[in-house]
């Protein structure tokens, strides 16, 4: 049969199987997302057809392969005529799913078969293959692993496929003579032992998704169709939902509007591991920042914001600080998410600058523009900007990063100056004057809201365990890789997803 014609649709393979074990058949059945077909695929295949009289194949959908930026290499049509092109393949469809797991159910094959990349059940990180084998005993499916030899698609795709231009490809070759996946999993593992104090502004990203009609008759007015909306937990929220995801525990205290809290909803988009601690102030709602969005390009036309930045009055504010104090002895590292809305005040900033170890993001927006910077604290231990901030902070567009870094960090004494650059990635400063550039990983921008704080929250980890500069840069611009393929906070990075990211470059 020619590979187009074994090339069907995932319902169509459903009854195919179906009628094939009507027939008394055995069926096999192999997923993956076989990104660059090799010999390793193909011994794969060759085994696990010699296990029934049947082999079907599922390929990962592109917009679930979670290999890394710029994957899949080849996309989901090529990757299944590649599959179907071998003698051993009876059939091959491109999954509906982002797992096997909903495929197993729909399929029902005799065995399930897994390649030599994975030695044991428990072995794979990601917990996929878990999962996947309990669906297979829910259903008296048998689970089986293959024996021989191992090639990486990721690898092969690294060494003679790179889409990255010639400065990232040669910084990643240096990365990886220095460092390994190894090595990247252990400070991971680090981290997982930390405690974590968060503060700083509560803030809802509403997102409210439209279509352009076009002009008024009447009026200059443009006229958009409503499509629907979103409402995300982001700000200090969604910092601590990604660093629950790295560490052991987060505190997190923050400010919550009297008038339409939102506490609710709040209290469920908080990760397990995230103990709340709210202050409540009067006579304000939740910070809420609505944004209109054109839904195909992701567009953002208008943005209004909800909100009271004059922050806790006095006797509530004393309390505020006295808990937080006391909080953030107890734990490894305080990050504070300072948007500048009221939830720090100045005598709050004062309590964590002469605390324990201080990692701080103060950032611009619209609401506070020229009258919030890092200048307002009085010490910090880990400082991230981004570019805009720091050329603020200076009043200076003119002068290079290392110089303005330089100035900041004499002035707060902190160890590590992070300076985030969009595009250009991430700049580094030690306190000894050493200075690293890592180059951004992005191939595909959806959305560049929470980039920031991703990067900020595990760059905050990697500065509290004392890592080497290149690597606190490489996990931060990882993370903010990841990030921007995420419409606003709606997903909180995680260990497994860094990781996974990681091996994809450093293989």
């Amino acid at each position: 049969m020619h590979e187009s014609k074994k090339v069907v649709p995932m319902p169509e393979l459903v009854e195919l199987v179906a009628e094939y074990r009507r027939q008394g058949k055995r069926v096999v059945h192999c997923h993956g997302v076989f990104d660059l077909l090799h010999i390793g695929h193909i011994r794969y295949f060759r085994q696990a057809a010699a296990m029934g009289d049947v082999l079907v194949v599922t390929v990962s959908p592109d917009q679930h392969v979670d290999k890394g930026p710029h994957r899949p290499a080849f996309n989901q049509a090529l990757r299944a005529e590649a599959v179907a092109s071998q003698d051993a393949v009876s059939h091959a469809a491109v999954n509906l799913w982002p797992t096997a797991e909903e495929t197993l159910r729909a399929l029902r094959p005799d065995v399930y078969v897994k390649g030599s990349d994975f030695k044991s059940v428990e072995s794979d990180p990601t917990g996929k293959l878990q999962r996947e084998a309990e669906v297979c005993k829910e259903l008296g499916i048998e689970l089986r692993l293959t024996q021989d030899i191992v090639f990486s698609s990721t690898n092969l795709i690294n060494r003679f496929l790179s889409s990255f231009d010639d400065d990232v490809q040669e910084f990643l070759d240096v990365f990886r003579s220095r460092y390994s996946i190894a090595d990247i999993e252990w400070i991971l593992e680090q981290m997982s032992k930390l405690t974590v104090t968060v503060v700083g502004d509560a803030i809802l990203d509403d997102y409210q998704f439209c279509s352009p009609l076009g002009a008024s008759s009447k009026e200059p007015v443009l006229v958009f169709t409503h499509e629907g909306g979103d409402l995300f937990a982001g700000g200090s929220l969604a910092v601590a939902n990604h660093l629950a995801n790295f560490v052991g525990r987060v505190h997190l205290f923050t400010v919550l509007g009297e008038k339409d809290s939102h506490e609710e909803f709040i209290r469920a988009s908080l990760r397990e591991n995230v103990v709340p601690h709210f202050a409540y102030q009067a006579n304000a709602p939740t910070i809420r920042k609505r944004r209109y969005i054109e839904g195909y390009s992701m567009a953002k036309l208008l943005e209004i914001y909800h909100m009271d930045s004059s922050g806790l009055e006095e006797t509530r504010d004393a309390a505020f600080r006295e808990a937080l104090a006391a909080q953030a002895a107890s734990t490894d590292l305080t990050v504070a998410a300072d948007f500048g809305h009221g939830a720090i005040s100045p005598a709050c900033r004062s309590v964590l600058s002469a605390g324990p170890f201080l990692a701080v993001n103060t950032q611009a927006n619209a609401g506070n523009r020229g009258f919030h910077t890092i200048s307002c604290y009085e010490r910090c231990d880990f400082i991230s900007l981004a570019e805009p901030e720091l050329r603020l902070d200076a009043r200076d567009n003119a002068s290079g990063v290392s110089i303005l870094a330089e100035r900041v960090q004499k002035r707060t004494g902190a160890s590590l100056l992070a300076v985030t650059r969009g595009k250009k990635g991430s700049y580094v400063l030690t306190a000894d004057g050493v200075d690293v550039l890592v180059p951004a990983f992005v191939d595909k921008i959806v959305d560049r809201i929470g980039s920031g704080d991703a990067f900020f929250s595990i760059a905050s980890l990697a500065a509290k365990l004392g890592v080497q500069p290149d690597v606190l840069a490489f996990l931060g611009n990882v993370a903010g890789c990841i990030a921007v393929g995420i419409v606003g906070n709606k997903k909180a990075i995680d260990r497994a997803t860094v990781l996974k990211h990681v091996t994809s470059l450093l293989k």
